[in-house]
This record gives C-alpha cells, sequence and structure tokens, in this order.
C-alpha cells in the first residue's frame, strides 16, 4: 500500500474526471503553476490499492518543468467505478482502459508504478504508442516474497466470499490488518483517515482479481522489448517488492536507461520525490 505523506494539491493541480472511449477516470490533472506548457504531458498510473494521490508530492515538480502531468485511478481504484466482473480486471482490460485514456489526455510519456507498470506494459503491448515508457518499481513478472505472502493471505482470507461479502471483508482487513499498520508506520490523521477511505472505496472484486494477476503474471519484458519504443527503469534502492537484481536485469533486457534511487524502498514518488521528478524530467526530454 503506498501511503502519501500528504494530500495538499500543488499548486495548479485539480481534481477532476477524463472521459475516454472507455469509460469515465477520475485524475488529478496539473499544469505548471508558472510559465508555459511546451512538453509533453505525462500520464502516471498507480499501482495495487494505491490511487492518482500516490503521485502528489511528484506532480508539482514535472509540471515546473513545462508539461501537464495527469495521474489517474484505474478502473474500481478508490474514485473511478468498476464492475463486479472478475473478466473486466485482467490486465489486458486494464490496458486498454490506460490506452484509451493516454488518447483522451494526448499524452506523449506513459508511467507505471509497481502493478500499474504491469498495466502501462499490457497498454503498449496492445498497441498503445507512447514517446516512452517508465517502469516505476514494477518488476518483469509475477510479484514474489513477503509482498506475495501478504496477497495470499488477503486471497485465502477472501476465498470463497459472496460477492456481497467481499466488501465486508476487506472492511476487516482494513481494521484488523492494515490500520494497525498504518499506525505502526506513524501515519498522521489526515492521511489515515484518507487511507481508509481508499481502501473501502476499492472495487472489491477488483481487489481480489488484481491480487490474483500479481501473482501469476507471465514475464513479457522479450515481447516489450520488440516494442522499440525508450524505456526507463526506475526504482529505490531498497525495493521490497521485486528486488532490484530482477529490476536491473529487466532493463537490460530492454536495452532500457536505468536508475536506482538512493534513500528509497518501493515508493520512490513519496519518499524521494525530489531526486524522482528530476530523473523523470531528464528521461522525458530526452525521449521527445
Amino acid at each position: 500500500m503506498s501511503t502519501p505523506t500528504s494530500l495538499e494539491l500543488p499548486e495548479g493541480t485539480r481534481r477532476t474526471t477524463v472521459t475516454s472511449a472507455r469509460g469515465e477516470f477520475a485524475v488529478l490533472d496539473t499544469l505548471p503553476a508558472a510559465g508555459p506548457c511546451e512538453l509533453g504531458t505525462a500520464l502516471l498510473v498507480p499501482g495495487y490499492t494505491g490511487s492518482k494521490e500516490d503521485f502528489i508530492a511528484i506532480l508539482g515538480p514535472l509540471a515546473a518543468a513545462g508539461r501537464r502531468v495527469v495521474a489517474v485511478d484505474q478502473r474500481g481504484q478508490y474514485q473511478t467505478a468498476g464492475p463486479d466482473d472478475p473478466d473486466a480486471y485482467d490486465p489486458g482490460e486494464l490496458g486498454a482502459d490506460v490506452a484509451a485514456l493516454f488518447e483522451a489526455v494526448q499524452a506523449t510519456h506513459l508511467l507505471g508504478h509497481s502493478f500499474g507498470g504491469l498495466v502501462a506494459r499490457e497498454a503498449v503491448l496492445g498497441g498503445c504508442a507512447p514517446a516512452s515508457l517508465t517502469l516505476l518499481s514494477s518488476g518483469p513478472a509475477a510479484l514474489g516474497g513477503q509482498r506475495a505472502e501478504e496477497l495470499h493471505f488477503m486471497l485465502n482470507f477472501l476465498d470463497g466470499a459472496a460477492t456481497a461479502d467481499l466488501g465486508p471483508k476487506v472492511a476487516e482487513i482494513w481494521a484488523s490488518v492494515l490500520r494497525p499498520q498504518a499506525i505502526e508506520a506513524g501515519t498522521d490523521g489526515p492521511v489515515l483517515a484518507f487511507l481508509e477511505e481508499r481502501m473501502l472505496a476499492n472495487n472489491p472484486t477488483g481487489l481480489v482479481t488484481m491480487a490474483a494477476h500479481l501473482l501469476k503474471a507471465a514475464d513479457r519484458t522479450a515481447a516489450l522489448a520488440s516494442v522499440g519504443i525508450p524505456v526507463f527503469v526506475l526504482y529505490g534502492e531498497d525495493d521490497n517488492a521485486w528486488p532490484t537484481s530482477q529490476q536491473r536485469d529487466m532493463a537490460a533486457r530492454l536495452g532500457a536507461e536505468r536508475t536506482c534511487i538512493p534513500g528509497a524502498a518501493h515508493n520512490p514518488n513519496v519518499e524521494a520525490p525530489a531526486t524522482t521528478a528530476h530523473a523523470l524530467t531528464k528521461f522525458w526530454s530526452s525521449a521527445e
């Protein structure tokens, strides 16, 4: 679960929706607070149990370079509605959503964080053609290690529950596991309230189905490499989701530019926003 440290939106940012060929999506839409918007638009896709708010800390610095930045809630995430149909959360379907959003906002660059990176990859493999793709703290295939164990725990707890019972069971997981973890990590009142609101607003069928896909994702690195677009692999030195060795190897297989962010773990966008924004601006500018 990505935890923003502040919910205060930077100057030039508005909460709104984008209507695409695949439906309506909640976004944070940021323009430069000063100066013209001369560079290509960037579309940011959050990870599992995340939301557009995960990018708040980097929206201002990215836009300050002279570009529009749009962060989105995926289908079934937080403020974007999603159906109770598991097939709607197949990575190919989510990738098609991202491709439609990319077209709707006339984006140039595409970034996916964690599970959002797998979805962004599907968008590109499905025909979306950004000037560049950034995989932020995202691996080549299924999630493993402690993060995978946590997902298995959740799926085992929810296994067999009727659709109508999934919501209350997700609320139990929040109250008994996730909320205590957030408190132990020192999360303050407003952010803690936001995390609860977000978790309980997620479509529970989406949570279950996305988790299942995270645990069985195939390695499609070779297919992505064959597309031939510039790729940027960006991650924290202490990433506790996909091992940094896997991300280094993926970058090599893609022939991608790679940057490791010092002092960051799985969420460099929150843990080291200035360094992350600088690295992204430099890469995007080189790809335009």
